[in-house]
């Protein structure tokens, strides 16, 4: 229900994405990012004795069938789920029972290879988040049918997954809301050799901003990656690196040898201060031998180093690729879910270890969800669907939204299974920028949207997952 609507506001400068650093901000933009770094800086102590706080981006690229991730299971609706599904619907005495806090709309479970995450929701310290999805309004079937206010390229794979990193949908946007949260807030970390986006998956639209990008490192060694050799004590290479450093010290007068000689300059030592902080960071916490694991624990053992980083304020991006589910959605699902639910649960074990857990929020997105019909073996692409969000300060054991009715032909579903999200973007995105220290009147700067769905004035929070006390 919009209470209030409220004006949009334009926040997109016109320059080229790989012009960091050179687009011109609005001066609400400029406003914004010295009254937040003022606050940041000043903010009293909190949680484990310091004012930090990391947001944690899981992209399941591709887009995973989170109608089988969360099923329900009470015999009416596990019967229509079982229509809707045929082939694909799960065993209902498989499936993991919730009993969340006060969610009452229907008894729902979780996929049976996800006993970890199943833990901590029973703890408090997962939610779930039911049909979220792209939208610029909400959505009713006819306005659907009559293709009014609809999303930029629905269904597209490339389109959907940058609108989940930007929370732009009505256009392709050049920024992601990490990159425009970091606009606003990059300058009170102490540090600004290194940016405060820290990604495990290389370039990405989440975290590039303005003036932001991301800080690329790998799940390996001290994680960041400088010049080959550069230190190395042989003649060879110190020969090479004396002659580097005078090719970098030169004074250019051609703007794009300057700019490049700057860039390498600082992208080394940036390197340098990275990895002398992250070669003594260790957690003892046991991590699984894949992909998602080694990085969520190179994530923890970033956030072990973030005051010898001078980091207040960070955001960390992985994408968990593979969950473009054609076929065989039930054996590949089976075993990527486990992967997630044992990752995330390690990694949620690492930042107690560490005494970060109430700084640190862990949140899932994806493409779109997939189909709830069967092409055969498999699923299509689809809109709504389930994430899940991780940490202390999350309210959790608790559902958040609606679950919706799985029946085809539904005032929800629009053909083929696909169903329309009740809960935009914006919303989820929003009740997290809240807690990781925006106000409600910043919330229209990072989510040029979020008038159509949530009345900014208002005392309550987008959806309420979030401890913000």
């Amino acid at each position: 229900m919009i209470h209030h609507k409220i004006s949009r506001r334009s926040f997109i400068g016109t320059a080229s994405c790989a012009a960091v650093g050179s687009t011109t901000f609005f001066s609400t933009l400029f406003n914004l990012q010295a009254i937040n770094a003022a606050s940041v800086a000043n903010a009293p102590y909190v949680d484990n004795g310091e004012d930090y706080r990391a947001l944690v981006c899981i992209m399941l690229g591709g887009g995973n069938d989170s109608y089988n991730m969360v099923v329900p299971t009470n015999a009416d609706d596990y019967n229509t789920y079982k229509t809707a599904r045929s082939n694909l619907a799960l065993a209902q005495n498989q499936l993991l029972i919730l009993d969340p806090v006060s969610y009452n709309h229907n008894q729902l479970g979780l996929h049976s290879a996800m006993a970890e995450l199943k833990g901590l929701f029973d703890q408090g310290k997962v939610a779930l988040v039911c049909n979220v999805g792209t939208l610029i309004q909400p959505m009713t079937k006819a306005q659907y049918e009559n293709s009014s206010g609809l999303p930029f390229g629905l269904f597209s794979h490339n389109d959907q997954d940058q609108q989940w990193q930007t929370s732009v949908p009505h256009t392709a946007s050049p920024t992601g809301w990490a990159g425009r949260l970091a606009d606003m807030v990059q300058s009170a970390n102490t540090n600004s050799e290194i940016s405060m986006n820290i990604s495990l998956s290389g370039k990405n639209l989440f975290q590039l901003g303005s003036q932001s990008s991301e800080y690329s490192i790998v799940p390996t060694g001290t994680g960041s990656r400088g010049i080959l050799g550069y230190e190395a004590p042989d003649m060879f290479n110190q020969i090479r690196k004396t002659a580097v450093q005078s090719l970098m010290e030169q004074q250019y007068q051609d703007v794009f040898k300057k700019t490049y000689a700057e860039v390498i300059t600082g992208s080394q030592n940036a390197h340098d201060l990275f990895s002398k902080a992250v070669e003594t960071s260790s957690v003892t916490t046991q991590f699984s031998n894949n992909e998602l694991s080694d990085r969520l624990k190179m994530v923890a053992r970033t956030i072990n180093v973030r005051q010898q980083l001078g980091m207040k304020r960070q955001t960390f991006f992985i994408r968990f690729n593979g969950w473009d589910h054609h076929d065989e959605v039930l054996n590949n699902q089976n075993r990527m879910l486990a992967i997630l639910s044992k990752a995330m649960t390690e990694f949620q074990a690492a930042l107690e270890e560490i005494g970060v857990a109430d700084c640190v929020t862990t949140f899932t997105v994806s493409d779109f969800a997939r189909t709830l019909s069967s092409n055969g073996n498999g699923t299509d692409h689809a809109w709504g669907g389930n994430t899940i969000v991780m940490g202390s300060k999350v309210k959790g054991k608790e559902v958040y939204g609606t679950y919706p009715n799985l029946e085809l032909g539904s005032e929800l579903e629009v053909g083929g299974g696909v169903l329309i999200p009740q809960i935009s973007t914006d919303e989820y995105f929003a009740e997290m920028a809240l807690w990781y220290g925006m106000s409600k009147s910043e919330l229209v700067t990072l989510f040029p949207n979020i008038g159509n769905f949530y009345n900014t004035m208002s005392s309550e929070s987008p959806l309420g997952f979030m401890n913000l006390a």
